[in-house]
């Protein structure tokens, strides 16, 4: 009769636990670090404060709307990326109602002393920051190193890559599908003598 007690007992036990294993992979926490899902949360709000139409086709889409989260919600890359950064009468540090310049939005060229700011969109490959590939952003990010060779410095001056370096690769890969899924801006302002049309087709 004893034996037949512990039988049910293991079997009611090992039932709880199986059905707290279960309840714990489908919490909220967990999904929030699950690659393919992302912060739910994050990843809508990121799609509503896209500035611009967003390029999905053969894009995972949660890595898109957590990129836009990240550009538009956290890294403030607008404010430096896009010249000038707000639409007219969509200045927010004068009052108006926020209105992101979509025109050129992260088209680069805004001046930074000798420095200008770089064009982060897809160009006619798809790919962007003027064609950079996943592993070379992954290097700028981490590096700060100027793949571009652009004087003075080796390394990229006012970019805030010091505090970017420390984002995890799967932060950093959802800022490159979104940089990949946004419109392409004509022109590298950033780089001197770069061609001023052909970069979109």
């Amino acid at each position: 009769m004893q034996s037949f007690h512990w039988k049910v007992l293991r079997k009611g036990t090992l039932a709880a636990a199986l059905g707290v294993g279960v309840m714990l992979a489908h919490s909220p926490d967990v999904r929030a670090n699950d690659d393919d899902r992302g912060d739910e949360s994050s990843i809508k709000r990121g799609f509503a404060i896209a500035p611009v139409p967003l390029n999905l086709h053969g894009k995972n889409r949660a890595l898109v709307g957590l990129g836009s989260y990240i550009v538009n919600a956290q890294g403030v890359c607008n404010d430096c990326h896009t010249s000038p950064p707000f639409a007219a009468g969509g200045d927010p540090y004068i009052g108006e109602p926020k209105k992101i310049n979509a025109a050129v939005y992260l088209g680069g060229g805004r001046p930074f002393g000798p420095f200008v700011s770089r064009n982060l969109t897809p160009d006619k490959s798809g790919r962007p920051l003027g064609g950079a590939t996943f592993a070379e952003f992954l290097q700028i990010m981490r590096t700060g190193i100027d793949v571009d060779n652009v004087p003075p410095s080796p390394l990229l001056q006012v970019m805030p890559w010091p505090v970017y370096q420390d984002m995890t690769d799967r932060d950093l890969r959802a800022i490159y599908e979104y940089l990949s899924a946004i419109p392409c801006v004509e022109g590298d302002p950033g780089i001197p003598g770069a061609p001023t049309t052909g970069r979109c087709t």
